[in-house]
């Protein structure tokens, strides 16, 4: 982190962290904050799901909700990002305050309920984004609808040509009946419907699914078999979680989903579950935690392709991204692997002990 990026971090922590997240996407788009530019090499570029990476390491959805920042955060040392999640129709989410540090804990609990500006609004932004950035969509439902399943497939319908994939949101705790979504026939009807709406796109759009880090083993055994019979492209595990154990900050009573530090364990066992229930047969991308390229590199050798960040930037800055990536590198190289599918899986069978 530079000097200027630890000045700007410690005012924007002495306000309300929902003003604070505005305020870093307005630095961004008047280009106040340091980049460091692409960073890639020959260990790291890789290929998920189809899709040409020049590193692994991502942007996770919930950070620019609507596509503002595309441009500064091609170039912030990401080798995709995920825009959203939107929904058919603008919402506004829900009431305030619904974004709380755990300073403590590094990590935070929000409950947004997946306010954002709408499909519209968003397929303009993704029509005009920086070429050759891998960009994705995270795909919502509105907090009113009648059919789930359509809205996200209305959606992927009216932005699906300006990505390069698209992630199905069954899994946020904010949004009432949502992660009831995950049970086998639900998710199996709901895949049905979006997999008709991808059919009618000009190219199919890798179409991932995320999970909840609260599942069962029973309900993963019921996920990787849909996933498995359903063609969808990958999975990304995990969203937020509803567990409170071990927090320490005052604010973690709050309702929501937890985000952060105290979720790498969580998540990473599922996501080795989950690796093992497909038998790499899907592409993974690891979420929950990862703070660190070492965090990043046993998301990795868990059973991740590729990995995704977002919470570790409120506390480390948005050069995080970039230090993970060269990080990542210098690991790989220590260990051996020529590149990050070489390490993929190669250390999950102690995450299932």
């Amino acid at each position: 982190m530079t000097g200027l990026e630890r000045l700007g971090m410690g005012l924007l922590h002495r306000i309300d962290p929902e003003r604070a997240h505005g305020l870093s996407l307005l630095a961004l788009q008047a280009g106040l904050v340091p980049l460091s530019g692409p960073v890639t090499s020959a260990r790291l570029k890789m290929r998920l799901a189809g899709i040409d990476l020049p590193n692994p390491i991502g942007l996770a959805a919930g950070y620019d909700k609507n596509a503002v920042a595309l441009a500064p955060l091609s170039r912030a040392g990401f080798g995709f990002i995920e825009v959203g999640a939107t929904t058919p129709r603008p919402q506004t989410g829900n009431d305030r305050p619904r974004l709380f540090r755990l300073t403590e804990d590094y990590a935070a609990i929000n409950r947004f309920g997946f306010n954002n500006l709408g499909m519209e609004a968003m397929a303009t932004r993704l029509e005009g984004r920086p070429l050759g950035a891998v960009t994705g969509l995270n795909l919502g439902a509105n907090k009113d609808s009648a059919d789930r399943a359509a809205d996200f497939a209305a959606v992927l319908t009216r932005c699906g040509h300006a990505v390069d994939f698209a992630t199905i949101n069954i899994s946020s705790p904010n949004t009432e009946k949502l992660r009831d979504l995950q049970g086998k026939a639900a998710l199996s009807a709901l895949l049905d419907v979006v997999m008709v709406a991808r059919a009618g796109l000009p190219r199919a759009v890798p179409l991932f699914v995320k999970i909840a880090p609260d599942l069962g083993e029973a309900e993963l055994a019921d996920i990787a078999e849909v996933a498995l019979e359903s063609g969808l492209s990958g999975i990304i595990a995990t969203n937020t979680t509803l567990s409170r154990d071990g927090l320490k900050s005052a604010s973690s009573a709050e309702k929501g989903g937890l985000s952060g530090a105290p979720l790498f364990e969580k998540s990473t066992w599922v996501l080795a579950r989950i690796s093992a229930l497909t038998r790499g047969r899907l592409p993974l991308i690891g979420v929950g935690g990862v703070g660190s390229a070492e965090q990043a590199y046993a998301k990795i050798r868990a059973g991740a392709s590729a990995v995704q960040l977002y919470t570790a930037m409120v506390y480390r800055g948005l050069s995080l991204a970039a230090d993970i990536a060269r990080g990542l590198d210098r690991l790989l190289e220590r260990d051996g692997f020529g590149t990050v599918a070489a390490a993929v899986g190669t250390d999950r069978e102690r995450w299932l002990k």
